[in-house]
């Protein structure tokens, strides 16, 4: 069984349907009012709401750009090409597929799911995983839901499971972020695919470039954006899906209840298509594999401990 997780920013967890963890949202929701009404503070104080890293010695902005870079290009072979082949099937839907997958209001669901259905239907062995956590401490409770694809390599006789996140730059979204804060989180993958190992990376960035920005404007990093609370949409236990779970019931689907999703996928193929041809510019560039590849090794040396 592979494990998976869906991320949900916690602005999302105000407004969440009937399906949702009505307990975690209570929770979040009440953490959430705590920590604007008194300014991080909450009822126990500014510690007590932020994150247990120390404020002090950020990195600089530019370290962190370069960081991001590397994450994104320095990668595998195999994840490359899953890469490509989630970008081209992404490419691909259109809004009526979406209305053959009858999960009613889902959050993006019916995208996942016919997602996974694709890379099926293309010899990946992909599910759409769901997975929920409950609060402790200074980590509010939540659940998510993304995709993941199980690779075997019969050589070695070991699985390699990548994560396949459709709207990844969402998850970082924070309030009155600085320009760099904002080129940073621009610059992510629009549509993450690689190991656990490879997004821990990433998420320890965007929390240090969080912790900059918010600095500037004298504000605390709430929980909902801190690395236990972002860990635990992709290390919590879960469950893999074939196909979704019907809540309304036969006969209750309306292709009306899609009409975000249509949305945001037209967001999302957008995004993918504006990556992509920046991508293409930059390897058309005169000299851009050489200058690539020089700027890749030198940003390993100054990553390397």
């Amino acid at each position: 069984m592979g494990m998976d997780l869906r991320v949900v920013p916690a602005e999302e967890w105000l407004n969440r349907g009937r399906h949702s963890s009505h307990d975690g949202e209570r929770d979040l929701g009440l953490m959430v009012t705590d920590f604007l009404e008194t300014g991080g503070g909450g009822s126990g104080g500014a510690g007590s709401w932020c994150s247990s890293d120390s404020d002090s010695g950020f990195p600089d902005p530019s370290y962190l750009s370069d960081k991001i870079q590397y994450l994104k290009y320095s990668v595998a072979q195999h994840e490359t090409e899953v890469l490509s082949a989630v970008r081209t099937l992404m490419l691909t839907i259109k809004e009526k597929d979406l209305h053959s997958v009858k999960s009613g209001t889902c959050n993006a669901s019916c995208i996942r799911f016919y997602l996974a259905k694709l890379l099926r239907l293309s010899g990946y062995d992909a599910a759409v995983c769901s997975a929920r956590w409950q609060g402790g401490g200074k980590v509010p409770g939540g659940d998510n839901e993304y995709i993941d694809i199980i690779l075997s390599d019969t050589e070695v006789g070991q699985d390699d499971r990548l994560i396949v996140d459709i709207d990844f730059r969402s998850h970082f979204e924070i309030a009155r972020a600085v320009d760099s804060y904002q080129r940073i989180m621009e610059s992510l993958p629009v549509v993450y695919v690689g190991t656990v190992a490879r997004l821990n990376q990433f998420l320890q960035v965007m929390v240090d470039a969080a912790k900059f920005s918010l600095k500037q404007n004298s504000m605390p990093l709430p929980p909902w954006r801190s690395l236990n609370y972002l860990r635990s949409k992709w290390h919590s236990p879960h469950k893999r899906h074939l196909g979704p779970i019907d809540h309304q019931g036969p006969g209750m689907f309306s292709p009306g209840l899609h009409g975000q999703c249509a949305e945001n996928l037209k967001r999302l193929q957008f995004a993918l298509q504006v990556e992509q041809e920046s991508e293409r510019f930059m390897k058309k560039s005169s000299g851009f594999s050489r200058r690539n590849k020089s700027e890749i090794m030198r940003i390993q040396g100054a990553l390397a401990p």
